[in-house]
C-alpha cells in the first residue's frame, strides 16, 4: 500500500473546521524583541537628563572656538536651546571647520550662531 497517497477531503475538512489561524500573534514574537529594545532604548534616552552650564561670555565663548579652530582641537558646545519638554539638549561634540559672520561651521557644514552658544569646552576626545 502506498503511503504517499492522501484524501484531500480529510486536508480541506481539517483547515474548514480544526485549524484556526492565528493572524498576526504568530509573527509577534519576532516583532517583540526588536520593539521592546527600541522602546527600551527610547525610554533610556528620554530618562537622561541634561543640566544647563553657565552662561559663558561672548569673549570667552569667541577665544575658546577661535584657539581650537587654529589648532584643530575638538569642543563640546552646549546651546541656548531646549527640547519641546522644555530640557536642555545634549552637548554636541565637533570641531570647528571655519566660520562666517557670526556663526561658525561644524560637522555636516551645520551653521551655529555664536549667540546660541551656552557654553563651550575644549575636549581631548578624537571626533571623526
Amino acid at each position: 500500500m502506498n503511503n504517499d497517497h492522501f484524501d484531500m477531503d480529510v486536508v480541506n475538512n481539517f483547515f474548514e473546521h480544526d485549524y484556526h489561524d492565528r493572524g498576526m500573534v504568530k509573527w509577534q514574537g519576532f516583532y517583540l524583541s526588536d520593539h521592546t529594545a527600541a522602546l527600551n532604548k527610547q525610554e533610556a534616552k528620554d530618562q537622561k537628563v541634561y543640566h544647563p552650564k553657565s552662561q559663558q561670555s561672548l569673549e570667552t565663548i569667541t577665544a575658546i572656538l577661535a584657539e581650537t579652530y587654529q589648532r584643530h582641537r575638538a569642543v563640546s558646545l552646549q546651546l541656548n536651546e531646549l527640547d519641546a519638554n522644555g530640557n536642555q539638549l545634549p552637548d554636541i561634540q565637533t570641531h570647528v571647520y571655519g566660520y562666517h559672520s557670526d556663526k561658525i561651521i561644524i560637522d555636516d557644514e551645520k551653521a551655529v550662531s555664536i549667540d546660541d552658544i551656552r557654553h563651550v569646552e575644549r575636549i581631548q576626545t578624537y571626533l571623526r
